[in-house]
């Protein structure tokens, strides 16, 4: 990757000198640095959801539409057990965090994106109980990586950073956590800090770290939030499951986090409240998403759906369609899973249309990924649908793995990356017949 940078990098120079001057220097300049930053954004995917604001965008068009567990493969690694977290790519590795049962051990594990195979494996040992549920395995949170280092939460065995060759740099111990659905949230890297929610359950915060030296920059104790003749914690159930599972992101220089019952926006650099909304749920499953100066805010399960603007509420929608997934803005639309996918109105939060894929199975806990004008989306049967982003519902494709799955998609250099129950897998059109390793 720093090779990639350098090599267009000195064509920028070079561009700039023998251009620029024969131009507008300024506009030359400009237009030549934004071509670099898209192609650095394009190359790798350091984060859950692609980047610090937790788009689940690509710039990348160029993405396989059709492949199957022979088809447009360019190779698949089988992997020790069960997880759901997401695949990070940073030029020629891939993260993906792991839990190893039989040695109590939560690990993440580093592969050669050229080939699949393992360039390295480093984790912890955490044998003390820690509650979960039976489709949510540790190491449900995915890693973060800057080039440099790779940051990983591991629940009630605590936040560590490892360089890109395994070493580990600082390890963190915040306490455990306890609740009977376990953790999921991903951390998130702005600048030298590292964001991290460590909940839900008690001893519940969410803190910058330091990212090179691990410590505490600052910390936010979450409130006891006041659910009293509340019944909407999870299918309408009494005394329902209060908490949040869900990713902060960063976005116009604000930390949005949705907890329960209320959103919250914090200044990233000192964690002093900016803003906060009510009308979430008790249970928050998914991420906050931005887009049009909108953010939009879903609550878990029949839970309610909060559109922000200008730190205003916008609109608000009462056990609305929402799930685990989260969704994409684009054009002024929002698409999230639903039975399996949903296309509101950004404006008015008016449903254009929500629909089932014919010939695909199961529903989903993934989220979407946009890539120019298609809508990816994993299910849990393992099937991934592509449908069209548009006002109108249409099906682009349907693709099948025959394998299980709870993860999202990453994109990186006209490749997908993508965790079943077993495998993980590097989908890349023009392969077929892949290695097992």
């Amino acid at each position: 990757m720093r090779s990639t940078i350098a090599v267009v990098s000195g064509w920028i120079f070079r561009a700039y000198w023998g251009i620029s001057f024969r131009n507008n220097m300024k506009t030359t300049f400009l237009i030549l640095l934004t071509f670099l930053a898209a192609s650095v954004h394009a190359a790798n995917w350091p984060a859950w959801r692609g980047d610090a604001a937790g788009s689940g965008i690509t710039t990348e068009t160029n993405l396989p539409l059709k492949w199957s567990d022979t088809e447009n493969i360019r190779w698949r690694v089988p992997l020790p057990e069960r997880g759901n977290s997401t695949p990070v790519v940073w030029g020629d590795r891939v993260f993906i965090t792991q839990a190893v049962t039989p040695e109590k051990r939560r690990t993440v594990m580093c592969f050669h994106r050229a080939d699949g195979r393992l360039l390295w494996q480093q984790g912890v040992v955490y044998d003390k109980p820690e509650r979960s549920h039976k489709t949510n395995p540790y190491c449900s949170a995915s890693a973060v990586t800057d080039g440099e280092r790779v940051i990983a939460s591991f629940g009630s065995a605590g936040v560590v950073c490892y360089d890109m060759n395994g070493r580990e740099l600082w390890r963190r111990d915040l306490g455990p956590l306890d609740n009977i659905w376990g953790n999921a949230s991903s951390p998130v890297l702005h600048g030298n800090l590292c964001i991290h929610y460590h909940g839900p359950g008690e001893n519940t915060f969410l803190a910058a770290l330091d990212k090179t030296t691990g410590k505490t920059v600052w910390k936010f104790d979450e409130p006891v939030w006041n659910t009293a003749g509340r019944t909407d914690g999870f299918e309408g159930k009494t005394n329902g499951v209060v908490g949040t599972w869900s990713t902060p992101i960063i976005v116009g220089g604000e930390l949005i986090m949705s907890f329960p019952m209320e959103i919250i926006a914090f200044d990233p650099s000192t964690g002093k409240i900016r803003w906060r909304c009510e009308g979430l749920n008790p249970l928050v499953y998914t991420s906050p998403i931005a887009g049009d100066g909108v953010i939009v805010a879903m609550g878990g399960f029949r839970g309610n759906t909060v559109a922000v603007k200008a730190t205003k509420q916008l609109w608000h929608q009462v056990r609305a369609k929402g799930g685990i997934g989260s969704g994409v803005i684009k054009d002024g639309r929002i698409y999230f899973p639903t039975s399996p996918i949903a296309c509101l109105d950004l404006a008015t939060g008016n449903t254009l249309w929500d629909e089932k894929i014919p010939g695909a199975k199961g529903s989903s806990w993934s989220s979407v990924l946009l890539s120019g004008d298609r809508l990816y989306l994993p299910l849990q049967s393992g099937d991934v649908v592509v449908v069209k982003a548009s006002p109108k519902f249409e099906v682009l494709a349907v693709n099948s793995l025959k394998e299980k799955s709870n993860s999202s998609l990453a994109a990186s250099n006209g490749e997908l990356f993508f965790r079943t129950e077993q495998t993980l897998w590097c989908i890349s059109a023009g392969k077929s017949s892949p290695p097992t390793r």
